[in-house]
């Protein structure tokens, strides 16, 4: 298995992302990965990702991946099966703090129990 094919997802989840200026390169048995993130929230998704398959402290990885707007945390689009107690605890591995999201977004949401799949949600610092 090449390291590429070991970090597949991480590598889709990146184009998924549309991780600008991406790249990767294969260097003596390290495969290295990076670009601009628009937000901490994608670049921890990356990161995730690459935790999954090579573990807590990989070594056959570099990601070199600068965040673009620090203002805040990200945008999470709501998806089938979402929450904002579930993307709390994606976001802050904290499903209580899902009132943080709910207030960030008061401008569309009314309710903290009622999201509606495709919106766009922000995710404060």
């Amino acid at each position: 298995m090449t390291l590429q094919e070991k970090y597949k997802d991480a590598l889709d989840k990146g184009n998924d992302l549309q991780i600008a200026e991406g790249y990767v390169t294969e260097v003596n048995g390290v495969l290295k990965i990076g670009g601009k993130a628009k937000y901490q929230y994608h670049k921890d998704l990356i990161w995730d990702k690459i935790k999954k398959a090579g573990g807590d402290a990989p070594t056959d990885v570099v990601a070199e991946i600068e965040v673009v707007d620090t203002s805040i945390y990200g945008i999470h689009t709501v998806v089938a099966g979402d929450s904002l107690s579930k993307i709390a605890k994606m976001a802050y591995d904290d499903a209580g703090q899902y009132m943080k999201i709910f207030e960030a977004n008061l401008d569309k949401l009314s309710d903290p129990d009622k999201i509606q799949i495709g919106q766009e949600l922000i995710i404060p610092n």
